[in-house]
């Protein structure tokens, strides 16, 4: 079965991530491929627009494989747990060329993100030039449920939103639908999913001038106009988010969520994943939002790979997954165990700088 399918109608260059099994969640061959059509098609005189879809009806992308990265772990380990699996290396490094890429496409990028969108699927997604989601689109970074942090140039896009909604989002995992994202300028066009044939039958059906970007975007706004966005959950709790702009450390954040007068499904939720994910995860993915804010976005991509390396040697990404999609106990058992028992040192640990310099489509070695 070929992981990524590809056709051009009309110029518009359609790729569908094909792995509905597994919710089209990207390995490290599917990531490879559409590295390769990305770059083919960048230049190419019979594209003039991409339009990202995933295979079947439930998602676009449930994110990166993190099955595999497990395995390369353990694997490693077993030979020397102080190195980063070459397997894991290769994963990040390329996913996030990919997801540059995409931030930086000359021509216009439409991603279909219905269904389920998480992690990586987002991280294809919002660097897109035209992001669509509909009435049945879930979005979320639950990366703190599995030892990890948000990634795929979360550090750019979560400090991209408004009042304290990136710490929120980064720290709980917070899901978001199709009028969330509208709201937190994740989507740029909110459609019922029923128009999907229509948008494409008009790309199929224009004739394409110079301005191929506002071509897009008039067909898309057309489209859009004819559903109605429903109310936004973020939107409705923005006094409550509000709160932790005034988080100075991880323990403020900690305190103003949990003491909170204000509770109701939305915040539970948040509560939930924040006292059940790793303490690790929370210190670190605190200080990658807080110290990431002035970066560029290739020098985000640089620090997230250096981090997501870190992970990989550290203890708390491979139990998370094991916990959670191998074993399936739902039982972590995260090292350190509490947020209290996480040091300064231990933070620090994860930020020093283990690879070489990373290039958008050049390779790079670990610690070269």
């Amino acid at each position: 079965m070929k992981l990524l399918l590809t056709e051009i109608k009309n110029k518009v260059g359609i790729i569908t991530l094909n792995s509905e099994k597994t919710l089209n969640s990207l390995s490290l061959p599917m990531i490879e491929e559409l590295k390769t059509v990305l770059e083919d098609w960048k230049n190419a005189d019979e594209i003039a627009c991409l339009f990202i879809h995933g295979a079947g009806e439930k998602a676009l992308c449930a994110g990166g494989d993190v099955r595999q990265l497990h395995d390369a772990i353990i694997a490693q380990r077993a030979i020397d747990p102080t190195q980063v699996p070459q397997d894991c290396f290769d994963f990040f490094s390329k996913e996030y060329q990919v997801d540059y890429t995409i931030h930086t496409y000359p021509k216009p990028i439409i991603v279909w993100g219905h269904g389920i969108v998480m992690g990586g699927g987002i991280g294809i997604m919002v660097g897109a030039s035209h992001r669509i989601v509909t009435e049945k689109s879930k979005l979320a970074m639950p990366e703190i449920t599995i030892g990890l942090y948000p990634d795929v140039g979360a550090t750019w896009f979560l400090n991209k939103m408004p009042s304290a909604y990136g710490l929120y989002l980064g720290l709980t995992g917070a899901r978001l639908d199709g009028a969330d994202c509208k709201f937190l300028g994740l989507a740029d066009y909110y459609v019922q999913s029923s128009s999907k044939e229509t948008i494409l039958n008009e790309l199929e059906r224009i004739e394409w001038n110079n301005n191929h970007h506002k071509i897009v975007s008039e067909i898309l706004k057309k489209v859009s106009k004819e559903a109605s966005v429903p109310e936004s959950q973020a939107a409705l709790h923005q006094n409550f988010v509000k709160q932790f702009e005034k988080a100075d450390t991880l323990e403020q954040f900690g305190e103003i969520l949990i003491n909170s007068l204000e509770k109701d499904e939305w915040i539970n939720a948040g509560i939930k994943s924040f006292e059940a994910g790793s303490p690790s995860s929370a210190h670190i993915i605190f200080r990658q939002l807080k110290q990431g804010k002035d970066l560029n976005l290739e020098e985000v991509f640089q620090s997230e790979l250096n981090l997501s390396c870190q992970c990989c040697i550290h203890p708390d990404f491979a139990e998370g997954v094991r916990a959670l999609l191998i074993d399936k106990d739902q039982s972590p058992k995260w090292h350190p165990a509490t947020l209290d028992e996480v040091t300064q040192e231990w933070i620090n640990s994860y930020f020093e700088w283990i690879i070489g310099e990373w290039k958008v489509n050049k390779e790079v070695v670990i610690g070269s």
